[in-house]
């Protein structure tokens, strides 16, 4: 499946033409395209993407978790709201886990959502990732401009920076190259695709799953 190049509009968003809603969360978050059979080069996978990491947890962590999710993947919002806060907890800032977030939009809605959480800086990247796979329901649906708003001033954005934050076409571009790196590159094929030092995964792992792929590296 050839992938398809993002844009984003506020006339569309206002006059829903992004129609996803129920047909993206019953897509699951897939990706058509064959995945590679081989875990990439660890230095491949660790070079700087155009867009800069947004990462947290120690930097000298013996563990580094990438995700690439996609903010209208119903399997990523699971992720997010059951096994986030314990790896997180339990992981990240315990300093044993180094955990990155890149993004891999399946549409262009999901590309909207991650880009503002990039426009509300690296403070608040995080925390709106989360609020927006929690809320994901209110604002992945047939006119999402209005919902999305409302999101972005609980962040602290003003209306003015959310309209700008959409029309950013140098950020758009970044997260298109970014998600046909993994897609070409990395063998990235559905989200969310995690790495696990430098090992692949697919799917919404639990804590548990993660926690057997991390004990290798714990052993002291």
């Amino acid at each position: 499946m050839k992938i398809t190049r993002l844009k984003i509009t506020r006339r569309e968003f206002a006059l829903g033409s992004l129609a996803l809603g129920t047909a993206v969360l019953a897509l699951g978050g897939a990706f058509v395209r064959p995945a590679l059979a081989d875990d990439p080069p660890l230095a491949d996978l660790m070079a700087p993407n155009p867009l800069g990491e947004m990462a947290i947890g120690d930097a000298k962590a013996p563990i580094t978790v990438i995700e690439y999710a996609s903010m209208t993947c119903p399997h990523c919002a699971h992720f997010s709201e059951t096994t986030f806060p314990e790896l997180k907890k339990r992981y990240i800032d315990t300093g044993k886990v180094r955990f990155m977030f890149r993004e891999f939009p399946l549409d262009q809605l999901a590309a909207a959502g991650s880009i503002l959480a990039r426009c509300a800086g690296p403070d608040k990247f995080f925390p709106l990732i989360e609020t927006l796979f929690a809320k994901q329901r209110e604002w992945v649906v047939q006119k999402p401009l209005a919902p999305l708003l409302v999101i972005a001033k609980q962040a602290g954005l003003s209306q003015q920076a959310f309209e700008t934050c959409l029309d950013n076409k140098e950020m758009l571009e970044g997260m298109e190259k970014v998600r046909n790196q993994a897609s070409e590159k990395f063998g990235v094929s559905s989200t969310p695709t995690f790495f696990v030092n430098g090992k692949r995964l697919s799917g919404a792992l639990s804590i548990e799953e993660l926690e057997k792929e991390f004990a290798p590296y714990l052993k002291s």
